[in-house]
């Protein structure tokens, strides 16, 4: 299995969704960055299930830092991070073992792992190991302000309803970082939870749009062809479970412009290389150019509904017809979000340390 993204600084995960823990691994975190057991706290409560437009399971996700922090502060070794799994119900998995779930990861690991992987709740392939992603991504994110550099995600379109596009993104990006419902506009966030709970109602599901920003970033920071920018980044959002499409700045739209209005004419600002616009998503050449880094993600509805489908069971090779149980979430997109802030901070974090060295994102200067 191959369970760690990062060359520079890596992370691990580990663990299966009825697990007793679920954990992740940060190697290569520099000394003397502050660990704000409040934070990573919240931004936990960010993924967390909300209300009737997300799953019944509620998990407090108590979580432990069992190494590579010393007094408040990481050491420089690896830091270990477990989180309890406390609210399961692997009884609800037993009646569809042998049923592949249309959407799912069941019949796929089912064929590489030969039947030996822990099939409950989906395991080891279940959005509940976005918890720890998301706990190691507030260290990485908290150490990523400390150097100027913001991340932040909303909701730019879900159940039909689209929120308003970005504007001044230092405002735009505190108010998201705050929000449990990541939008700009609340009107426009009350309209997607209304067509989520519609769908719930119907027993079906929906997905969404996200969209990101990156703020700060240097120039300079990727590498040509294999290891640009946009590809690192790319490869680990499409870790994320449910995520189905990534593009960058004005991404598939560019194909129906031309040049000379793709293209992001350069300026100079207060003796500050810029770009006039930034169709592009701050990046040219793979390479970081110093404008904000603009990217959306596609996440598709939920796979698991409460209608009735058609299958296969892999163990007789019968077709058959599945009906679901268990407790599932109408909608993750809401919560995808914090996945997102959290592996754009891996990628970055990565790269940067690639470029300027480990220590960089302790403090030390460029």
């Amino acid at each position: 299995m191959k369970n760690t993204f990062g060359q520079s600084l890596s992370l691990t995960l580990f663990g299966e969704s009825h697990g007793e823990k679920i954990g992740a691994v940060l190697d290569g975190l520099a000394p003397g960055i502050d660990i704000d057991e409040s934070f990573i706290a919240f931004r936990l409560s960010l993924r967390r299930p909300a209300g009737r437009i997300s799953t019944s399971r509620r998990e407090e996700d108590a979580f432990s830092i069992v190494s590579g922090v010393r007094d408040g502060k990481t050491t420089g070794t690896p830091l270990t991070l477990l989180i309890e799994n406390r609210d399961t119900r692997s009884k609800d998995y037993e009646k569809t073992r042998s049923l592949a779930r249309p959407g799912h990861a069941d019949y796929t690991a089912f064929c590489k792992y030969h039947g030996f992987e822990d099939y409950r709740g989906g395991g080891h392939f279940s959005g509940r190991l976005t918890a720890p992603l998301v706990a190691a991504g507030a260290i990485l994110l908290s150490a990523l302000a400390g150097r100027g550099i913001t991340i932040g995600t909303h909701i730019k379109r879900c159940g039909g309803v689209s929120d308003r596009d970005f504007g001044d993104l230092a405002s735009d990006l505190a108010q998201l970082n705050r929000s449990e419902f990541a939008v700009l506009d609340e009107a426009a966030g009350e309209e997607m939870k209304n067509a989520v709970r519609a769908a719930a109602r119907e027993g079906d599901s929906v997905g969404g749009l996200l969209e990101s920003a990156i703020t700060g970033m240097p120039a300079g920071v990727g590498e040509p062809w294999f290891d640009s920018f946009e590809g690192v980044l790319s490869h680990a959002l499409f870790s994320i479970p449910a995520v189905k499409g990534v593009e960058f700045g004005d991404g598939f739209a560019l194909a129906e412009s031309r040049g000379s209005l793709a293209n992001d004419p350069f300026r100079t600002e207060a003796g500050k290389i810029i770009t006039a616009t930034n169709h592009n998503g701050g990046i040219n050449g793979g390479i970081t150019n110093g404008m904000p880094i603009l990217f959306r993600v596609a996440v598709k509805p939920t796979p698991s509904i409460y209608r009735e489908q058609d299958t296969v069971d892999f163990f007789t090779n019968e077709e058959k017809k599945l009906l679901i149980n268990g407790r599932h979430d109408p909608a993750i997109v809401h919560r995808a979000r914090a996945v997102v802030d959290s592996v754009a901070a891996l990628a970055a974090a990565d790269m940067l340390a690639l470029r300027y060295g480990t220590d960089w994102l302790g403090g030390e200067a460029l």
